[in-house]
């Protein structure tokens, strides 16, 4: 089984904000693959379906972000999902709106829902696919990632989360990180 986690932050005050672009990916692959996230259990919404021949699980935490390891591990052990058959998608303020990035481990980066998921899960070698929202200009990092996209940002929201969800098919595949970053980085 392969489990595809995206991250944000709960409540409807936090919908289509910058820092919940990790859900708006996963369930505009859940929707594109006609999985359901309407099972709720260990701190997470998720639905498991089946995407081109392999069981799939869609994962959103309903911790808060700087919490999303708590619901990422126990599902883990749960359904009995491999670290190497995880990936975490998430906002990233260092990319550009519109790219996209994947990476087979690394450090937290200074983003707190992937601290939790490292502390939780003991190790930083879990993949990533980072969806770019690019750096705040005259606005504080915290107003920046819980505000959301203008106007004149969504098309290029829109383009990046197309882009993910090709990417995150091909990882349902078999692609490797390291292909999948010649293809989409």
């Amino acid at each position: 089984m392969k489990m595809i986690v995206g991250l944000g932050n709960i409540g409807p005050q936090y919908t289509k904000t910058r820092h919940n672009t990790g859900f708006m990916t996963v369930e505009a692959f859940a929707n594109e693959h006609g999985i359901l996230l309407n099972n709720r259990k260990m701190e997470a919404k998720f639905g498991i379906g089946v995407v081109d021949g392999h069981k799939v699980i869609v994962v959103e935490p309903t911790t808060f972000m700087n919490e999303s390891g708590r619901a990422v591990h126990p599902l883990m052990e749960y359904y009995d999902v491999a670290v190497e058959d995880v990936i975490i998608v998430h906002d990233d303020m260092d990319l550009p709106l519109g790219k996209i990035r994947f990476r087979d481990k690394g450090s937290a980066g200074g983003h707190n829902g992937i601290k939790s998921i490292i502390e939780h899960l003991g190790t930083k070698e879990f993949a990533r696919l980072k969806v770019g929202i690019e750096h705040p200009k005259q606005v504080s990092v915290v107003d920046y990632v819980l505000g959301k996209f203008t106007a004149d940002q969504t098309p290029l929201l829109n383009q990046a989360i197309d882009k993910a969800e090709a990417g995150l098919l091909d990882w349902v595949n078999g692609m490797s990180i390291r292909d999948l970053e010649n293809k989409y980085n």
